[in-house]
């Protein structure tokens, strides 16, 4: 399984949404919190060209937030992004 990075913040209710999702499919993560972070915070932006959290790395492409997650869920699509 491709490894899974969740940049979040402490405030975001999406950031919430996305680790729960995540857990309730046992899919492990590991979660950057940035909430008080500048440097990581650029990071994102220079990685995703996004400024909002979360932001979703599966191995090392990005595919957005909550609402992207969601979808690839949905779809059946995220356990194809998973795979090796």
């Amino acid at each position: 399984m491709k490894p899974v990075v969740v940049y979040t913040t402490d405030y975001c209710a999406f950031c919430t949404a996305a680790k729960t999702l995540l857990k309730a499919k046992s899919i492990p993560f590991q979660e950057i919190d940035v909430t008080k972070d500048q440097v990581l915070r650029q990071e994102i932006v220079r990685r995703t060209g996004r400024r909002t959290v979360p932001q979703i790395f599966i191995g090392d492409e990005p595919i957005g937030g909550f609402t992207e997650l969601r979808t690839l869920e949905v779809s059946g699509e995220l356990e194809e992004k998973l795979g090796d």
